[in-house]
């Protein structure tokens, strides 16, 4: 979205964030005045003792007002420290509280919304953006404002102590604020492209760093290299017009401050050479420093209201996300409380995809305490039942019922505690095996943990690690073996001590001996709870309660194991001699 050069409900959004901190916003406000007051100050002081004392060679009043220009000196210093950090202060509290207003409404979003939003764009929105937003305070509006003032009161000094050599200065004003303008525009437009292409960076940087494994695996450094740089040209080229634009106008706002200040110096020098009292040798001191006073914080308000600029275009972008209404989860009003595990199915249809149905159709009834598996090719929806379970998504029509109650009426939180999954692709956090095995849930306690680990298997797997329960994992479980990282997820899943539990292709693609602990594992956590088994690998769902057969959406076939083999043209049967004469050549192989 477009901002405008300068949108004022955008603006009044933005200042409400300021209301916690009312009495810091108007000391901040109460600074600027006086720093405007005091900066104009030593000009009109220097006049006084230009003409009063030196002139005069009074030596007493010389060192009174040189004394008393030293005060106000002092105050501007105090003032100017206060007036920076306040304003600094204030910004960062703001984007605090903003920042965790956004992440708060990130954990709402339905996993639909991260399906399509790139994780580099929704970590420059939540980092980047977010602290440019703190640049509106510390380096736009308030150094505006302090500016205006300044420019103000200095205006007020001038026309009182010179007339006539105050309108030399206020004729050449127009031209410098009519070149600020066009100046704000261009930039206005050239920031706008900035934060784009730093999002764009941002998005490339990420997902590459992230799948290096695949960069590197498929041969693909090259290709990756040279979009790098394509997209990285682009970012510079950004940058560079905002330079060029910088180096264009400061030397034309430079030239006009000088030609303004020689027609001054050349107006009061030909009035005090023809006897003119009105213009004095003060004046000319005073004139000199007021019009570096007057124009300097004109020329560099339009800088300014380019930091206030590109903080407004950041906000604009963060606030797209808050406003995201649509993508946030429908909570429930009805608190689960411990369920026995009955789940059904009626009639559910779904698409993640408007008008491609992944699910056509779900007819599914699970007892409580069955272990139920769910196989079928890639593509089958095995794994979407599971996220329509757990609500990660919402379902097109139809209804799934926990206990005889739709999902929909409760709680996400209280739904999501009692339902614990274990994925095929676990993710650890960079953080110790305790933390991740607990979440930093202070319910669970440390012997909690170590009576679960040793009930399962895990304990001496753990204890064979470097610190034992505190090693470091790293990003991602990096330091960890995927079967071992498929353990911790085991124990995460416990420990939680869930109504029903989950299993998506958690026996894939690990070795024997971790498989041989997941077998046990498997065996203890679903003993007693109703399971859902998600799996390729049909060995390992034999003695299940019930065995659901999918195909492109549909449930093609229900029964046991040797139910479903007994079926001489069945889907199952032709799945699991499949799998079982390709393990069969693979082990002659072997």
């Amino acid at each position: 979205m477009k901002v405008k050069a300068f949108d004022t409900n955008l603006f009044k959004r933005i200042l409400k964030y300021t209301k916690p901190y009312k009495k810091r916003f108007n000391g901040v406000i109460f600074f600027a005045l006086s720093l405007a007051l005091f900066g104009a100050l030593r000009p009109y002081l220097l006049k006084q003792t230009v003409n009063d004392f030196i002139k005069t060679k009074d030596e007493n009043g010389l060192l009174l007002y040189i004394t008393f220009m030293g005060i106000v000196l002092l105050m501007e210093v105090l003032t100017q420290y206060y007036f920076v950090f306040w304003a600094n202060w204030l910004g960062q509290d703001i984007i605090k509280d903003i920042r965790v207003k956004l992440f708060q409404h990130m954990l709402r979003f339905r996993m639909k919304y991260f399906d399509n939003a790139p994780v580099g764009l929704l970590v420059t929105r939540s980092v980047s953006d977010i602290e440019q937003i703190a640049r509106i305070f510390s380096q736009g509006l308030f150094m505006i404002i302090s500016d205006l003032l300044k420019m103000v009161v200095v205006l007020i000094f001038m026309m009182f102590m010179n007339f006539h050599l105050s309108w030399i200065v206020i004729v050449a004003m127009p031209i410098l604020v009519y070149i600020t303008r066009i100046f704000q525009k261009k930039m206005q437009v050239a920031f706008e492209e900035v934060r784009t292409q730093v999002a764009n960076l941002n998005t490339f940087v990420q997902e590459r760093v992230t799948g290096m494994k695949i960069v590197q695996l498929f041969n693909r450094e090259n290709i990756e290299y040279e979009k790098f740089k394509e997209i990285n040209s682009k970012h510079n080229k950004a940058w560079i017009k905002t330079i060029l634009y910088n180096s264009i106008f400061f030397p034309i706002a430079d030239i006009i401050s000088s030609l303004t200040l020689a027609a001054v110096v050349v107006f009061a020098g030909f009035h005090i050479i023809d006897g003119d009292h009105s213009t004095t040798i003060g004046d000319v001191f005073s004139y000199t420093m007021f019009i570096g006073m007057l124009f300097n914080p004109l020329r560099q308000i339009a800088d300014k209201f380019n930091e206030m600029q590109m903080g407004m275009i950041a906000a604009n972008r963060v606030f797209d996300i808050l406003d995201s209404d649509d993508d946030v989860q429908q909570n429930g009003t009805v608190v689960a409380q411990h369920f026995e595990g009955n789940i059904r199915f009626e009639n559910v249809r779904f698409s993640y995809i408007k008008d491609e149905e992944v699910l056509k159709g779900i007819n599914l009834d699970v007892k409580a305490g069955e272990t139920i598996a769910i196989v079928g090719a890639t593509g089958a929806g095995k794994s979407t039942i599971i996220n329509l379970l757990n609500r990660f998504y919402e379902i097109d029509s139809g209804a799934i019922f926990i206990e005889n109650q739709n999902i929909n009426d409760f709680t996400l939180d209280s739904l999501r505690t009692k339902i614990a999954i274990v994925l095929q692709d676990v993710f650890l956090f960079s953080d110790t095996i305790y933390n991740n095995i607990t979440l930093h849930d202070t319910s669970i306690t440390s012997a909690t943990v170590l009576k679960a680990a040793k009930k399962i298997g895990v304990h001496d797997f753990i204890m064979s690690l470097p610190d034992g329960y505190d090693f470091d994992v790293k990003e991602r479980g990096v330091m960890l073996s995927s079967g071992q990282r498929q353990l911790i997820a085991f124990l995460r899943a416990y420990v939680s001590n869930p109504s029903i539990l989950i299993l998506d292709e958690a026996t894939s693609s690990i070795d024997t001996y971790s498989e041989e602990l997941i077998q046990r594992a498997t065996e203890t956590i679903t003993k007693g709870r109703t399971s859902i088994v998600i799996a390729h690998r049909l060995a390992t769902i034999v003695n299940a309660d019930k065995i659901i057969v999918m195909d492109k959406g549909q449930i093609v076939e229900k029964g046991s194991h040797f139910e479903l083999l007994n079926k001489p043209d069945g889907y199952y049967k032709k799945l699991y001699d499949s799998q079982f004469s390709v393990e069969n050549n693979s082990d002659k192989l072997n």
